[in-house]
């Protein structure tokens, strides 16, 4: 995909931010050394962890120069790398993996979070937040969409860009056989947003760039019309004006035995 933009993104920083928040609360790890931000974005869940733990080392990873031009911008002090999750091979390990909104885009997830938990210190944390809405109407309309237009072809595999999230059982499983105690939950947040239009706005720097990468710019008009007319359908305008976004969210927190 093209690289990410940091200012879309920053569009929701609120509504973004808040679920980082929320898992970071459910940390157990009392006092940390070193933790890695692993998909950091722009930086604001990097932000919670330099708080929570001032005096921790943080390294904040992502692999989008935009994204860590505005990260380095917030917070000048903390160290942040280009780097792809799935190659990282730092050489020390961590008291907290924090791991926002990121793992769903990768691959492999009963291979990956064995990796990942081995780079915890004893006692350290893996924290997982990852949407969990491929079923809600945002997402299956941007299958509809991309299915019954003249893009058809250029997106026939967009929707691969993101992996299926599996099951509360299967992570419980894969995380306690790496070794860890787990905390799993999930929660679904509701977002008063400003219309049909402003539902396109929050998914075009993140679930929409599969689908609108590949298209030209006039394709990608085309696309983004008629998702915000089938949007417009499927979200109707409370009394107030606003539309409710549905956005459930699975988190774990896995601590290393």
């Amino acid at each position: 995909m093209a690289d990410w933009n940091a200012g879309q993104y920053l569009k929701f920083e609120d509504e973004r931010t808040r679920p980082a928040a929320d898992l970071l609360r459910r940390v157990p790890v009392v006092s940390a050394r070193n933790a890695a931000d692993i998909g950091c974005g722009p930086g604001n869940s990097t932000e919670l962890i330099v708080n929570r733990y001032p005096d921790a080392r943080v390294l904040g990873l992502d692999n989008s120069p935009d994204m860590l031009a505005k990260a380095r911008e917030r917070l000048p002090g903390v160290t942040f790398e280009e780097a792809e999750i799935s190659a990282w091979e730092p050489g020390e390990r961590f008291d907290l993996i924090f791991a926002n909104a990121v793992l769903q885009w990768l691959p492999d997830h009963p291979a990956l979070l064995p990796r990942l938990v081995s780079l915890l210190s004893h006692g350290g944390c893996l924290a997982v937040q990852m949407p969990n809405n491929l079923d809600e109407p945002s997402h299956r309309i941007m299958e509809q969409v991309a299915r019954n237009g003249p893009w058809a072809g250029k997106l026939a595999r967009a929707s691969e860009a993101r992996e299926k999230i599996g099951s509360f059982e299967e992570y419980y499983t894969w995380l306690q056989q790496a070794g860890c105690s787990v905390d799993i939950w999930q929660t679904t947040y509701v977002h008063p947003l400003a219309g049909a239009g402003a539902i396109a706005e929050w998914f075009k720097s993140t679930g929409l760039k599969p689908y609108l990468d590949p298209l030209s710019p006039e394709e990608r008009f085309g696309y983004l019309e008629l998702y915000r007319t089938e949007i417009a359908k499927a979200y109707p305008a409370q009394p107030d004006g606003r539309v409710l976004l549905r956005f459930p969210r699975l988190f774990f927190v896995a601590q290393r035995l």
